[in-house]
């Protein structure tokens, strides 16, 4: 029997946001176990001039190792939902997916600076800590929602939001 592995994702669009953040969460469900899911918050964009963005984070189990879940299902969904890369790392898209947590390894460090991952996942996952500084997420999403600005958008995911 395969090891299942633990993964919180961070998925974030804005092009039509409304409809791919619910289709990418069906598309994962397709390939895994989704056991919580955040509130959607809304931010503005990064990094470009543009819409705003809708950020979700999700708590996924599957028995796919961190190259796998990226190769075969993360760049699979981005591609079916018409994700284009392009040079710009900060261009528009209709969705993207970012492995934040991997059997509680963290995968960017960077991330702690950013409110749009960090206030998603203190939702679902409030306990974890910053192994370089020992402060909680929930901590740190207190601390980042101060400082920029992100709102809640209830109602985006409809039945499939369940932070519980």
């Amino acid at each position: 029997m395969s090891k299942l592995h633990l993964a919180f994702l961070n998925l974030g669009s804005n092009i039509q946001p409304e409809t791919n953040l619910p289709k990418a969460l069906e598309l994962l469900a397709a390939c895994g176990e989704i056991q919580k899911v955040s509130s959607v918050w809304e931010s503005e964009a990064v990094g470009i001039t543009g819409p705003n963005y809708l950020n979700v984070c999700v708590a996924f189990k599957s028995s796919f190792s961190r190259m796998a879940l990226k190769a075969q299902v993360i760049q699979s969904i981005e591609a079916h939902l018409g994700r284009k890369r392009n040079k710009n790392k900060f261009a528009a898209r209709t969705i993207d997916i970012d492995i934040v947590l991997f059997d509680d390894e963290f995968m960017n460090r960077d991330s702690w600076r950013l409110a749009y991952v960090i206030v998603p996942l203190a939702e679902i996952y409030a306990e974890y800590r910053n192994p370089e500084t020992g402060e909680t997420a929930e901590e740190i999403a207190t601390r980042l929602s101060r400082e920029v600005w992100l709102e809640s958008r209830p109602g985006v995911l409809g039945s499939l939001s369940s932070n519980k």
